[in-house]
């Protein structure tokens, strides 16, 4: 072994230290503390980081295409049913959905609200699962013909139920010799979704295409086809055959351009916290220097002994090192072991949380998602780990190599 048991049993004894040395005791107590909840604490944010974003792109991966195809003029997309059929012929393409997208106004009973409509096949809306799996209220097979499909926020907040009227005021109004009079038409909620995105749940309303056609006055053409492959984040591979296959007639837009300034952000906000939460396991490095310089300095006759007793430089710089790793390791584990309970536990601690204070710690209003997400990303894991055990044997070296050059006759000299 590296460390031989003297080795060991001196290293233990001056960790337990006796009355008189109990500050040195207390400050390597509290670097222990510092590098465990730095530890935790970095462990928690990045798994609640990497839930966040997983969840985001889930949800926003589950209602949105992979890619969109828009028409090369800007417009709507006449005769699509033979791109329809090309795209489904690309290699990795799962699924085409044809659909018509745009804003209108809600109105229930004299309250208005904006929202977005979103017109799509009914088979195509049964058969996505971010859909079809989170109806609430009423069923998937109710949507079709004039029933539609609403957001629970939504329901909440205009009072809305299953078998309720909902009209909707379309942006483009109809002229007439008085002036512009404004085109409306009321459907009956068949389904209500909660897919757990504040944004979707609250403004996202499904028409059945045909209806969605005639009310954004399309005729038959769509507004863009969805496209889905069977890897989304392999997007860039599947992107180039898709543009081959559209060549001419319509434009790619994939989910990483559509949504790259928000991925971005949580990216960078990742990075800074990771650097951020790295300096208090650096803080609680520097305690164990100064608890193991403080410790040299009141064991220097212990030292002088144990050296003119034959112990060699490299057994007292040992035993210091094994002295200050152990506070390092033993914290290390301590904050391995909470921040992986806390990170797996996260949700069930917060309702705890609110439950005792009776306050909302996660509105998802704020943070879009309704339950507060966790991912742990065990590399990660790991590399934290590996961070702060090599953080406190970098802070044990120099004062370990200060014990062991340390002179006996000048440490006895004044005895």
């Amino acid at each position: 072994m590296i460390f031989s048991a003297f080795e060991r049993m001196v290293a233990m004894r001056y960790l337990r230290a006796r009355r008189q040395e109990g500050f040195i005791s207390v400050i390597a107590g509290f670097s222990l503390l510092g590098i465990a909840l730095g530890v935790a604490t970095l462990i928690i944010v990045m798994s609640v980081m990497n839930g966040f974003r997983a969840e985001l792109l889930g949800r926003v991966l589950g209602l949105n295409g992979h890619l969109n195809v828009y028409s090369v003029r800007g417009g709507p997309l006449p005769d699509y049913d033979p791109l329809v059929q090309r795209l489904q012929g690309v290699p990795g393409v799962v699924g085409v959905t044809p659909t018509v997208e745009g804003q209108a106004l809600v109105s229930v009973r004299g309250v208005a609200s904006g929202a977005v409509v979103r017109g799509v096949r009914p088979e195509d809306f049964r058969v996505r699962p971010t859909l079809s799996r989170n109806i609430v209220r009423g069923t998937a097979d109710a949507f079709g013909e004039d029933n539609i499909a609403i957001g629970i926020r939504m329901a909440q907040r205009l009072g809305l139920a299953v078998g309720d009227q909902l009209t909707l005021i379309a942006p483009q109004g109809n002229v007439t010799a008085f002036g512009t009079v404004p085109r409306m038409r009321s459907f009956t909620i068949g389904a209500v979704f909660d897919v757990g995105m504040f944004e979707y749940d609250n403004s996202f309303i499904f028409l059945p295409l045909p209806e969605a056609q005639a009310f954004f006055r399309t005729g038959e053409a769509v507004t863009s086809l969805e496209v889905f492959v069977d890897d989304p984040t392999q997007i860039r591979a599947a992107r180039g055959a898709i543009q081959s296959a559209v060549a001419g007639v319509g434009r790619v837009v994939d989910w990483q351009q559509s949504n790259a300034s928000f991925f971005t952000a949580l990216q960078v906000e990742r990075n800074v916290m990771f650097l951020i939460l790295s300096l208090i396991i650096t803080v609680a490095a520097f305690n164990i220097i100064s608890s193991l310089i403080m410790l040299v300095k009141d064991k220097g006759r212990d030292i002088a002994i144990l050296r003119t007793m034959g112990a060699t430089r490299g057994m007292i710089m040992r035993i210091f090192f094994l002295s200050g790793a152990s506070v390092g390791v033993a914290g290390t584990l301590l904050g391995l072991a909470l921040g992986v309970s806390f990170a797996l536990n996260i949700e069930t601690i917060r309702q705890g949380i609110q439950a005792l204070t009776g306050t909302n710690l996660f509105n998802a209003e704020i943070y879009f998602l309704s339950q507060l997400p966790a991912k742990i990303d065990w590399s990660e894991v790991v590399q934290v780990t590996v961070m702060a055990l090599g953080l406190s044997f970098a802070a044990t070296v120099y004062p370990s190599w200060r014990a062991a050059r340390l002179d006996p006759v000048e440490a006895l000299r004044y005895e």
